[in-house]
């Protein structure tokens, strides 16, 4: 789900408490958070909306405010759609088909899929079709395992840990063979009408020879991320060597930042994360489970000397780090004391869990899980986003349960926390008043 720009969260979420009438008759998939502000022409073009997919192809745009449906569109009625992603940079969003495997029997027959996935690339503001395409093995190779758009970048991922990055916008002006309008009828469709029933959307984008590859690296499955000034690029090897660590080069020349090595050094269950700064800064964001570094990178666009990757600030948790004894009685009756240290992101200590960013209130919104009497809980960090300074510490009323999936998504006053519980998924929604956090509704 997309919501444009005020609104609840939900991931197959089946009934609502408090929440715009009519939000609980679908079945919703994939939640997806963005918030854009635009002059438009339609008055239902600028209100807060809703964009849901649902598990039988449809596209629907929601009031955010009353549940009221304002437009459908019908992608296919022979590809399932699944994965909704968000291209803020392009104001644009893409819808993605799970991958197509090939069958047993199809691999003893002998057959050969080619098609991996298509996506299908919209507009926002108003909604607008941008087009179909085809992820297709004979354009783009064996291997590949998935598919991103982001910055108007195509990233395509290989199983043999590579990732090649394409320009979005030359396969557009290159293979696109008709314009699409939503609500329009189109020749690829044999005269049928753009988005309703049964006819879809057409593949108005076919690839048909692989276009120039802007880059490429060998990396682990984490994948790589661009950002930075000067251009860097984040990425970990496919070694065992290399595992646990993020390493930060230049995109000009491949040449690695000093001190661009970046490891946490922790042991846990969940690794660490590392990206680039959502504010437009430059800096990184590395978090572990008991340090949050906030990076930034020193270098000179034509210099030929390496940049530099130096703490801007850090954050830490409070906990107790002291060796725990463990007293074992063998057979002879000897008692042998063996020290060992607790997991980093154990759950009886409190452990990072996920950051954050608020642009307009320039705040990181930090999530910090410990344990009461047992009981696994969360609360929130507000710090600013320049000194690191902790502005402000919010509880989660609702339990915080490790071993299942939790999202959390900030604009403005409003905090949005979707928990996984067993096959279920909740949705809290709080308001940040001046003196508390309340909770405004929740959504099971």
């Amino acid at each position: 789900m997309l919501c444009l720009p005020k609104s609840v969260f939900l991931q197959s979420l089946k009934s609502c408490t408090n929440c715009p009438k009519g939000l609980n008759k679908r079945n919703l998939k994939t939640p997806c958070f963005a918030r854009v502000h635009l002059t438009l022409a339609s008055s239902s073009d600028s209100r807060p909306s809703l964009l849901v997919l649902t598990a039988n192809n449809w596209l629907y745009r929601l009031s955010a405010e009353t549940g009221e449906e304002l437009q459908r569109v019908y992608l296919s009625s022979h590809l399932k759609f699944r994965y909704l992603g968000w291209e803020v940079a392009q104001d644009t969003f893409y819808v993605k088909s799970v991958q197509n495997k090939e069958t047993p029997l199809q691999r003893q027959a002998g057959i050969t899929e080619n098609t991996v996935m298509h996506l299908a690339i919209f507009h926002i503001f108003p909604l607008q079709i941008v087009g179909m395409v085809e992820i297709n093995k004979k354009v783009f190779g064996n291997g590949v395992t998935n598919v991103v758009l982001s910055q108007g970048i195509l990233a395509v991922s290989y199983s043999n840990k590579s990732v090649k990055l394409f320009s979005f916008e030359h396969i557009v002006n290159r293979f696109m063979t008709e314009k699409l309008s939503l609500g329009h009828k189109s020749s690829l469709l044999g005269g049928k009408t753009v988005g309703e029933a049964q006819s879809g959307i057409p593949v108005n984008i076919q690839i048909t020879d692989c276009p120039p590859v802007l880059f490429e690296v060998s990396c682990s499955n984490d994948g790589v991320q661009i950002g930075g000034y000067p251009w860097h690029y984040i990425y970990t090897p496919p070694h065992k060597n290399h595992r646990g660590t993020h390493h930060i080069s230049s995109l000009k020349d491949s040449t690695m930042a000093t001190n661009g090595i970046q490891n946490m050094n922790c042991v846990s269950l969940e690794s660490d994360g590392i990206f680039f700064h959502p504010d437009d800064s430059g800096r990184i964001i590395h978090i572990g489970p008991t340090t949050i570094n906030v990076l930034k990178i020193l270098g000179e666009l034509n210099s030929s000397l390496p940049s530099k990757v130096v703490v801007d600030f850090c954050m830490k948790t409070l906990r107790n780090n002291h060796l725990t004894s463990q007293v074992t009685v063998t057979s002879s009756g000897r008692t042998v004391k063996k020290r060992f240290h607790q997991l980093d992101d154990d759950p009886e200590q409190e452990t990072f869990r996920m950051v954050e960013f608020e642009d307009e209130l320039d705040l990181l919104a930090v999530v910090v899980s410990n344990s009461d009497e047992g009981e696994g809980r969360a609360h929130i960090r507000l710090h600013d986003n320049q000194s690191g300074h902790l502005e402000r510490t919010i509880n989660l009323l609702e339990p915080w349960d490790e071993t299942y999936r939790h999202e959390l998504f900030f604009d403005q006053d409003t905090i949005v926390h979707i928990e996984q519980q067993n096959s279920n998924f909740c949705c809290h929604v709080y308001k940040l008043r001046d003196d508390k956090m309340s909770l405004l509704c929740w959504v099971q």
